[in-house]
């Protein structure tokens, strides 16, 4: 019936008729097809236009020497918030200059990330999943690409 003795997060979380909030994010297509495309609390929002953190990090994931990514935002005082990428790299991996000039060719370029950093393995949580709160917590300071 909501959060175990957490209140406030269960007001939060659901409605007043009880359904939960998932924060699942989609799109319809004309077709009538329901397509994931993130989540809201993942969402980037940089110069007003929405960036979906799924769809850089399969481009990113998609680059020779790449293991592994996760795109955040992080605050930025022209943009709001900047495309952030902590990626895993395989052995001779990219640079990160590298990861944004390939980038730039695909994605449109408020997609692309402004910082790029580099992790031996993603912090995840007990059933697997990338903790996005914890990258935005150690890399919410802008700094020089790698």
């Amino acid at each position: 019936m909501g959060y175990w003795r957490k209140p406030e997060k269960t007001v939060e979380e659901f409605t007043a008729d009880g359904w939960f909030r998932t924060g699942d994010q989609g799109t319809l297509s004309s077709d009538g097809y329901l397509t994931i495309v993130g989540r809201a609390k993942d969402l980037v929002i940089s110069g007003g236009y929405n960036v979906y953190p799924k769809e850089v990090e399969m481009a990113i994931d998609a680059l020779p020497g790449v293991g592994e990514s996760a795109v955040i935002g992080i605050p930025d005082r022209d943009f709001g918030e900047a495309v952030t990428a902590v990626v895993v790299r395989k052995d001779d991996g990219p640079t990160g200059e590298q990861i944004i000039k390939a980038l730039k060719g695909q994605l449109a370029n408020y997609k692309v990330p402004k910082h790029v950093h580099f992790v031996p393995e993603l912090p995840r949580n007990a059933m697997g999943k990338v903790m996005k709160n914890v990258l935005r917590d150690t890399y919410g300071k802008p700094v020089a690409v790698a």
